[in-house]
């Protein structure tokens, strides 16, 4: 959620932020409509809160006046009768206020479409091909690689068993980017590349539970939309969507000293998503499912330090991207792009020359306090304060997209795959799959 101080001081930064953002169902009058009488009744009934106890006072020193009794009687009925309007009120405004969104930082493109998004950078040498050029599909239908016919006939369409070499590569990209996150020494080459004031503090590792309660999950603004979700039956329990969504909710209600800070968490997990609405889309191959494996960068930090964590975490993209020699373009996404708990967000999208074109591999998420304020996740910082704590997040990698971009980058015209060098020491050693 938002500072409720915005609210009541700044509301001109709210509706300029529901217009950038095209967000068309928070009725912002009526917030601050709730938000005033909530104050007012509150203030209400502590004035007759704090009568009852003086009467309750009085009346334990002797004997009670009998106009006390009645006094006593009507404050009663009066304070229940305010508190469950009070109730009222505060649970149509709070429903209303969690669906207000951040707010863009002022760097942040405008725009009210995704075609809006912003190029800021092109990386790597478009290779060129002296033999026809196949898309990751038909890749591995020659080696055998994916098979979606049975995993269709087990689970159902936009899923699929992946076999052989691809699990093998898969396995070595993960180990190569948890030894490369985990590194302080690679950190400090990005930091100064990317010219931050950062930590280089390293990743920790992280395996995270593949399932979260709602009210969780509803605090770090993830659950919507639902229909995108997978709801265990029976149970107050969904299945993760991402790991950032179990990452971030891990310290709620918890306070870091400054001292530890930032706190980088590297989360490996298989997500699940419904991909409601893409019916139709990428039925080819590995790039929409249901169910993917995915790396992704979470951290804890400070608020002056929290904007140069987002684009460190931007930078070891690139980084990751580079070492594995695949071209890319960065976007900076606009206001209408960036997600409703975003203040800004950026992009890489991979060449993909089956499909003659940058698609989305990585995104990263800066989100002030957004998160934090409804999670309780808080700093204590060395003058004694207690603040909230910002939150960043980033894909590392969505491995089937990352596989993608290696078999189509790397293809041969025999269908095998040539290798990506950082990779092969954690492969065996082989130059081709």
């Amino acid at each position: 959620m938002i500072d409720i101080k915005i609210l009541r001081n700044n509301p001109e930064i709210i509706k300029k932020a529901l217009h950038d953002k095209v967000t068309k169902w928070v009725d912002l009058d009526r917030v601050i409509e709730l938000d005033a009488a909530r104050l007012a009744l509150g203030q209400e009934l502590d004035a007759l809160r704090m009568r009852r106890n003086d009467i309750s006072a009085s009346m334990g020193k002797g004997k009670p006046e009998p106009h006390l009794l009645a006094e006593a009687k009507e404050l009663k009925e009066k304070i229940q009768t305010g508190e469950k309007k009070f109730e009222e009120i505060e649970s149509e405004f709070l429903a209303l206020y969690k669906k207000i969104p951040n707010i863009p930082t002022l760097d942040t493109p405008i725009g009210l479409t995704e075609e809006e998004n912003v190029i800021v950078k092109q990386w790597g040498k478009i290779r060129e091909f002296d033999f026809p050029i196949k898309n990751h599909a038909e890749i591995a239908t020659v080696r055998g690689w994916i098979d979606k016919e049975r995993a269709a006939n087990v689970a159902g369409s936009r899923f699929a068993y992946l076999k052989g070499d691809l699990v093998k590569l898969q396995f070595a990209l993960i180990q190569w980017v948890m030894d490369s996150l985990s590194d302080s020494t690679v950190l400090a080459g990005i930091i100064k590349e990317h010219n931050l004031s950062v930590s280089d503090k390293p990743f920790t590792p992280v395996l995270p539970p593949y399932m979260i309660k709602t009210a969780p999950y509803d605090a770090m603004d993830r659950l919507e939309p639902r229909e995108d979700r997978y709801k265990i039956e029976g149970e107050d329990l969904w299945l993760q969507g991402s790991a950032e969504h179990v990452l971030g909710s891990m310290h709620a209600g918890e306070i870091f000293d400054e001292v530890e800070m930032p706190v980088r968490y590297l989360g490996y997990a298989t997500s699940f998503r419904g991909e409601a609405g893409t019916y139709g889309k990428d039925m080819e191959g590995i790039i929409r499912m249901h169910q993917f494996d995915k790396l992704e960068m979470e951290s804890f930090s400070t608020a002056e330090t929290s904007h140069e964590e987002h684009l460190l975490f931007s930078g070891i993209q690139e980084w990751l991207m580079q070492q594995l020699e695949i071209p890319y373009q960065k976007l900076q996404k606009c206001t209408f792009d960036i997600g409703k708990p975003n203040a800004k967000g950026s992009d890489i999208e991979a060449w993909l020359p089956g499909q003659s074109q940058y698609r989305e591999t990585h995104t990263a998420d800066y989100m002030t306090d957004y998160q934090s304020r409804r999670l309780q996740t808080r700093v204590r910082r060395t003058s004694g304060d207690v603040e909230l704590i910002h939150t960043n997040d980033a894909t590392a990698f969505a491995c089937g997209r990352a596989l993608v971009a290696i078999m189509e980058n790397y293809q041969n015209e025999d269908c095998t795959v040539t290798v990506p060098k950082v990779l092969r020491n954690y492969i065996g050693g082989k130059e081709r799959i």
